[in-house]
């Protein structure tokens, strides 16, 4: 998911992926299909060590806006203030919750009716990690309904049979289903979760969610980021001590169940080559001209966000490029970088 915020502006992006791998030290990440699956769930419930209760404070901990306390960012949402309609907000005051028009709610990602056995609001129903703030109205439209695709913003589907999160959500989504199937096993089948097929994978895991994984890839520093960090820490009210290793690395799932490759954050579980790191981009802070020199022909794809998660701009080349900003309003945007499975975002500061 695209969304990225003023929190991505720390060291994270030299030292976050170090420390994410840290956790992972005792994992046998040589290991490929149902294997490393065994060695990740092992992970998680092993350090697993603080059993939540169902409350407000959770998603107001792990969801809240970095760059302004006083709100919280809404699954499913994607634009705040330009429209009457409360129901579509990606921002909400941070207090603003309840069962009413127009506050927030806890949505369970994984819906509680389409588990086996169903879900209770303690154990998996109060997992941070499943946890997400969304707007009231939003919440009930999606019910329990399972995820399936779709295209465009979040609604349901298929003749009123199922939900699709959302371009900018649908990787989170996916990322959040294969932690609850790892965590809590034949309880929360991906299968049951969504509408795909199983026969291209060793287990349940469907291809709907392998294909959302890799379409909408995790932004670093992003909300993703944000919520696995602070749920990992114990010392934090809400930390349950685990992570989504699926967050921490996308490909991992490619290495459990196949399907298409998604990104590999880490740089060091796939073969794929990867330059991109060398790329050289200036001036920065820049005015009206963004040189960005690549240092191979390997197609690269290059765009452009907005610290609320708007892609404002993107081209796909294999040379070297100047783009033209002067029509972006000054302050802090994201450049990602792609090439293949393999992405980088560094900050931009347009003058």
């Amino acid at each position: 998911m695209k969304h990225i915020y003023a929190f991505i502006l720390t060291t994270f992006f030299s030292l976050n992926i170090f420390a994410q791998q840290a956790y992972y030290n005792d994992v046998d990440l040589t290991l490929t299909g149902l294997a490393l699956k065994e060695e990740l769930a092992t992970k998680i419930i092993s350090t697993h060590s603080n059993t939540l209760s169902y409350g407000w404070g959770s998603v107001q901990a792990t969801d809240v806006n970095p760059d302004d306390s006083s709100s919280i960012f809404l699954i499913y949402g994607w634009e705040s203030g330009s429209d009457s309609d409360c129901t579509n907000d990606l921002e909400r005051g941070i207090n603003e919750n309840g069962g009413s028009s127009c506050e927030f709610n806890r949505e369970h990602v994984y819906a509680k009716g389409l588990a086996t056995p169903g879900m209770t609001n303690s154990g998996p129903g109060a997992d941070a990690h499943h946890l997400r703030a969304s707007d009231v109205q939003r919440n009930n439209n999606r019910g329990s309904l399972p995820f399936a695709n779709g295209s465009g913003n979040s609604g349901i589907v298929n003749g009123n049979q199922n939900w699709y999160p959302g371009d900018e959500w649908k990787g989170d989504v996916a990322r959040i289903i294969m932690y609850m199937y790892l965590r809590y096993g034949e309880q929360c089948l991906p299968s049951n979760a969504g509408v795909g097929t199983t026969a291209n994978t060793p287990d349940e895991m469907i291809d709907l969610f392998l294909e959302w994984n890799a379409e909408d890839p995790v932004v670093d520093g992003g909300i993703e980021d944000q919520r696995n960090d602070y749920i990992e820490n114990t010392s934090n009210t809400y930390g349950q001590g685990n992570r989504n290793p699926f967050i921490d690395d996308p490909y991992l799932a490619t290495l459990i169940w196949g399907g298409n490759a998604a990104e590999d954050r880490w740089g060091t579980l796939s073969t794929t080559d990867f330059e991109i790191t060398n790329i050289k981009i200036y001036p920065n802070p820049a005015n009206n001209l963004l040189h960005v020199d690549l240092n191979t022909q390997a197609e690269t794809a290059i765009e452009i966000y907005s610290l609320l998660g708007q892609r404002v701009m993107s081209i796909t080349t294999s040379h070297s490029e100047t783009l033209n900003i002067q029509d972006l309003n000054s302050g802090v945007y994201i450049l990602k970088l792609t090439q293949g499975t393999k992405t980088v975002s560094k900050k931009l500061i347009k003058n």
